[in-house]
């Protein structure tokens, strides 16, 4: 970082106001200096003075003032000899606005004390990382054709000691082996950046810049990712740039007026979580809001960015009724504003880091969403199909007997498929709020409930998208999530919890190694159906194929729990077709119903085509067969 932090340079003042800087953490906040002291800058441009108060100074807000920038950005800035690090501070603010004055924590610090307590840190950011091998390969990794099978972790609730979270650098370990056993790709992190009330999981942010002291300091959390990286895990983190918490130590009201936020509640206040909304016109706001993003990929070699809740950025209507927003310019409901944020955000972060991925949670028909921003799209790499989400789990919840009338809930998905590059999202959000875990959303008795996740399981890893699966569903935990405690992993040691874990881990495997399933997640070149409207029946059969020229995969569901015989699909290539996953084998708990690990071919014609195969499919099952070629 360069030793002199404020903004003195004509282009970064020009980019600052521009909106466009992606760097304001080498400007602003609280820098150590190698001659002593540190360096301080805060942008509060309606402050009548602005002091650092800390641990050094005893919290006197006459010791340490700053001085205003020159080039009028609203900067304040200084440097305090006597400030070390480790000591806790906040910035005085007192407001032309009615002699209002604030001690508020520093916006971009890089370090916060431990909740509840709201202050700043000092702090340095260096470390020796040992991810060198995983950085010089994940743009692989990251890329569009590449397998992506993500855990979702909310780091306080995984797991726990003697009821005790567990520290970064104490879950690296646990957390790395057990992804590495599963198969998983990637892990999601729900949000680590700094959040004065847990419960709310980490979207309400108040420290864009400094991982949640609730877990250790920012070297311990550069060394969890460093570690999964070492491990071949990609870490993704989920950032909120659409609302952030009302709290006095926060961004809001910050130099006495509404600067990070709208004044207008119509515009700033968000209704539904009960936060502000930012300001995506003001070009100050974008710079932070876009330097926070990169910060996380730049200095805590994070590989993507899941971007939460786009949908209520971009429409000014969102969770308000008639008379309660104020339309754009044009009179839509669209918010111009933050179309151009989250521009500008993609367009940096693919710009700076290539190898790294943004993905959007944006659950309407908004288009282009994971198109490029020179196509009239917001940029994105990739978007969560919540569509796929709804409909799947509301056929699923449907009894089998009537899953027939539904059958459409399961073949829509395809019909916009490759719109939009598309990860299919069971998330932290099916299994709150009194929605029940999976497996209790599945209908019928203990052994049906686990047959039908296995089922549904199957039938998702196969379905064109990345995959992401929120901890505890891959044993089909039966209690709600909650925050307050770890998965209940003594389930594991039961046939029904265990096998559904090991079937999880079968299907990454065959995920992972087969490219049919995988490399045209994104292109209707990569999917076939060949049983779309056997709604009677209620089963679903469909080929997966792959760039490279190797065999297509046969997959077959059957959602009732009837076991169908002497089933016939017409199938591309003669030769053996290789059960690689049934997933009722009683291995995984099932009935051990199926075809005696495969089923060869005949010149039987069905489906249009010259060679078909006649399966038995077991009950409420997904079975995935691949073709081996006759000796």
């Amino acid at each position: 970082m360069p030793l002199n932090h404020s903004l003195q340079g004509e282009r970064d003042a020009y980019l600052f106001r521009e909106g466009t800087h992606a760097r304001l953490y080498d400007l602003l906040g609280c820098h150590p200096q190698p001659q002593g002291g540190a360096s301080f800058a805060v942008w509060a441009p309606n402050a009548a003075s602005v002091s650092v108060v800390g641990d050094w100074n005893y919290w006197s807000g006459e010791a340490d003032p700053l001085q205003p920038s020159p080039d009028h950005t609203g900067i304040w800035q200084g440097h305090v000899p006597n400030a070390v690090i480790g000591q806790a501070y906040k910035y005085r603010i007192r407001s032309h606005q009615g002699g209002y004055t604030v001690d508020k924590a520093d916006p971009v610090a890089f370090s916060a004390e431990h909740p509840p307590a709201t202050g700043s840190r000092i702090c340095e950011l260096a470390y020796d990382w040992g991810d060198d091998e995983w950085m010089a390969t994940r743009g692989m990794r990251n890329s569009l054709e590449a397998p992506m099978s993500v855990y979702e972790v909310h780091l306080g609730s995984w797991r726990r000691h003697d009821g005790q979270f567990l520290g970064y650098r104490e879950i690296a370990h646990e957390l790395a082996a057990y992804v590495v056993k599963m198969g998983f790709t990637h892990i999601e992190l729900m949000p680590v950046t700094e959040h004065p009330f847990y419960g709310s999981w980490g979207y309400q942010t108040t420290g864009y810049f400094a991982p949640t002291a609730r877990y250790g300091s920012p070297q311990d959390f550069m060394y969890l990712v460093d570690h999964l990286h070492q491990q071949g895990i990609g870490v993704l983190l989920d950032w909120v740039p659409s609302h952030f918490p009302t709290d006095e130590h926060g961004l809001a009201f910050f130099d006495g007026t509404h600067l990070y936020e709208h004044a207008d509640p119509r515009q700033g206040f968000h209704p539904e979580w009960n936060s502000s909304i930012f300001n995506y016109g003001r070009p100050e706001v974008r710079s932070f809001l876009v330097s926070s993003g990169l910060f996380w990929l730049d200095l805590y070699h994070l590989d993507g960015l899941r971007v939460d809740a786009v949908a209520s950025m971009l429409y000014l209507d969102y969770a308000r009724n008639h008379g309660e927003w104020v339309p754009n310019r044009h009179g839509g409901r669209e918010n111009l504003e933050a179309i151009d944020f989250l521009q500008t955000l993609n367009r940096a972060v693919y710009r700076e880091f290539p190898d790294t991925l943004t993905v959007a949670e944006e659950s309407t028909a908004w288009p282009r969403v994971s198109r490029p921003t020179d196509m009239d799209g917001l940029g994105f790499g990739e978007k969560w199909n919540m569509g796929w989400m709804h409909d799947t789990l509301a056929y699923m919840k449907e009894d089998p007997v009537h899953r027939k009338y539904h059958h459409h809930k399961l073949t829509f998905s395809l019909v916009y498929a490759f719109h939009e590059n598309f990860v299919l999202p069971l998330s932290h959000d099916e299994v709150v709020h009194g929605k029940g875990s999976l497996i209790n959303k599945m209908p019928g008795d203990s052994w049906q409930q686990f047959a039908n996740l296995r089922a549904l399981f199957g039938f998702m890893w196969a379905h064109p998208g990345k995959k992401l699966l929120f901890m505890g569903g891959e044993f089909g935990q039966r209690r709600e999530w909650t925050h307050d405690g770890e998965l209940e992993w003594w389930v594991t040691q039961q046939q029904g919890h265990g096998g559904l874990q090991r079937l999880v881990a079968q299907l990454n495997r065959v995920y992972r190694e087969a490219p049919a399933l995988h490399q045209l997640d994104f292109s209707a070149a990569g999917f076939e159906w060949l049983a779309a409207d056997d709604a009677e029946r209620s089963v679903f059969a469909f080929l997966r194929k792959a760039a490279d020229g190797s065999p297509p995969l046969l997959v077959v569901s059957n959602m009732t729990p009837v076991p169908r015989t002497n089933y016939l699909l017409g199938v591309p290539l003669g030769g053996l077709w290789r059960e690689v996953v049934n997933t009722d084998a009683a291995e995984f708990g099932g009935a051990g119903w199926g075809n005696l690990g495969g089923v060869e071919a005949a010149p039987v014609r069905s489906h249009g085509r010259m060679q078909s195969v006649c399966l038995t499919l077991p009950p409420l099952s997904t079975l995935i067969l691949e073709q081996r070629p006759s000796p």
